[in-house]
């Protein structure tokens, strides 16, 4: 899929490579969509992915003294989920990041990598132009800040060049007067695509003890997802909102605004009149919510990651002695055991795992990051292998289902599915203890609700999934003794 796999150890070797090679080069983060448009062929003519996971601080969520939040190019969404920062003052950008994909695909996909796909059915894009964002892009050439509005020029279309990279997201924090929502509508709990999305943020005039102006709207943004080329603002629906209070019946005019503004179209996941009249539903909802404030009780207060017991994933930079060139190879430690690849370097880290090291525990299911059944632990954090470039494989620590048990005694979650007989076919069972594996590690005593969260990424088609239930409820009542 491609010739050279490059782990950067700093960006200005990343804009060097870019600037030299332009088209044929491929910044690669989380891989979660270029992986399947290289599998697919949509990608064609890339030599070269520069992965830029190693670099130390682009991770980084902050506040500068302008109270304006800045995003580091390789801040994932569970990044956004976890950040006290972003819950407290940019809520409709973590509301959005919870509904992307799974925990796995939160672990590795980057808000940056959502933005520069430009799909009009991304979740996080949609919150970030309410938010009023701005994208910093560098090159060797220099840098450019761009507003959200100007970086889109259509369905996968930005003004991105080939020799840039996307370094910086900033946006103003939501004031004390600000308060905003995030409604997604999708047509599964997990791992869908939008079918329509919608942000609102309101800013309200300060009532000073003046009872006329309390709750009296002085600006309000409504941008919609999934329902034009490019992310929309409901601009009727915005103007009619401001100097009024939220009621019933100003909710329910601006909704119908709202519903007038798109202009969506018929595909697989739905006709333009659903999405048409879901478009006021959803900005209803929205409007409700943050009537009622409503709006954070669709995050929960301790969300699961599957990132174990750090309270952050951080990068695991490598020395620059250490950058994996072309031709050199893989070294990695594999359940505690270190494998040297002389192959392979141009699969997926789920075929590396199966075809080199002979590891066939870690299952392919869809290829595709649907189904989970390929999910191991890479730097302590449960990804999806089949999304993994193999290099990136290049001196990480990886578990797999085969380094799950400790010698001769089975993890808990193991005992416990074999205990209750979660195991049906088989097909799927790694995959999903190794995610309650994980989970145990961050929630001892899980309730029901956080395991139901914890194997969203995993899917399994014999079973109506009590039994796997039942079992992780028992694994979290036995003497674990694993880290």
């Amino acid at each position: 899929m491609w010739r050279e796999y490059i782990n950067a150890t700093s960006l200005e070797q990343v804009l060097e490579i870019l600037a030299q090679q332009g088209e044929k080069a491929r910044i690669v983060a989380g891989a979660t969509d270029l992986i399947l448009e290289l599998e697919r062929g949509v990608r064609k003519g890339i030599d070269t992915l520069v992965d830029v996971t190693r670099i130390p601080g682009l991770d980084q969520i902050t506040m500068d003294e302008d109270e304006t939040i800045h995003l580091g190019a390789l801040v994932t969404h569970n990044h956004c989920v976890a950040s006290k920062l972003i819950r407290e003052r940019a809520l409709p950008l973590a509301l959005a990041a919870w509904e992307v994909g799974a925990p796995q695909i939160r672990n590795r996909g980057t808000v940056a990598g959502n933005l520069i796909t430009a799909s009009p059915a991304n979740d996080t894009i949609t919150p970030l132009m309410a938010l009023g964002a701005k994208i910093t892009l560098r090159s060797m050439r220099g840098e450019r800040v761009i507003p959200m509005a100007e970086f889109y020029k259509g369905v996968r279309k930005t003004v991105m060049q080939p020799d840039e990279m996307l370094v910086d997201i900033a946006f103003p924090g939501l004031t004390g007067q600000q308060r905003g929502a995030f409604i997604k509508l999708g047509l599964r709990r997990a791992q869908a695509i939008s079918v329509v999305n919608a942000a609102v943020v309101a800013t309200f005039e300060p009532s000073n003890g003046n009872e006329e102006t309390a709750g009296t709207i002085k600006e309000a943004v409504v941008t919609l997802g999934a329902v034009a080329p490019t992310i929309i603002h409901a601009q009727n629906a915005e103007a009619y909102l401001r100097g009024r209070k939220l009621d019933s019946a100003t909710i329910g005019q601006a909704a119908e605004l709202a519903m007038q503004s798109a202009t969506p179209i018929d595909d697989v996941r739905s006709s333009a009149d659903y999405r048409h009249e879901m478009v006021r539903v959803c900005v209803l909802r929205a409007l409700r919510q943050i009537e009622a404030h409503t709006e954070k009780q669709a995050l929960p207060e301790h969300p699961v990651f599957l990132w174990g017991k750090d309270s952050y994933a951080e990068t695991h930079p490598i020395a620059e002695q250490a950058c994996h060139e072309p031709g050199t190879p893989i070294i990695t430690t594999i359940n505690g055991k270190t494998y040297t690849f002389e192959s392979g370097h141009n699969k997926t880290l789920l075929r590396l795992l199966r075809e080199e090291a002979g590891l066939i525990g870690t299952k392919e299911g869809c290829a595709e990051g649907e189904c989970g059944a390929c999910t191991v632990f890479l730097d302590g954090m449960a990804v999806m292998s089949c999304l993994v470039p193999a290099a990136r494989a290049h001196l990480a620590d990886i578990v797999t289902i085969e380094g799950l048990a400790d010698g001769e005694h089975l993890h808990p979650v193991q005992q416990a599915f074999l205990e209750t007989g979660a195991v049906q076919c088989g097909y799927c069972t790694p995959g999903f203890i190794m995610s309650a594996a994980k989970l145990l590690e961050e929630h001892p005593q899980p309730s029901t609700e956080e395991i139901k969260y914890a194997i969203t990424g995993n899917l399994c088609r014999c079973t109506g999934y009590y039994q796997i239930i039942e079992a992780i409820e028992r694994a979290s009542h036995m003497e674990v003794g694993h880290g």
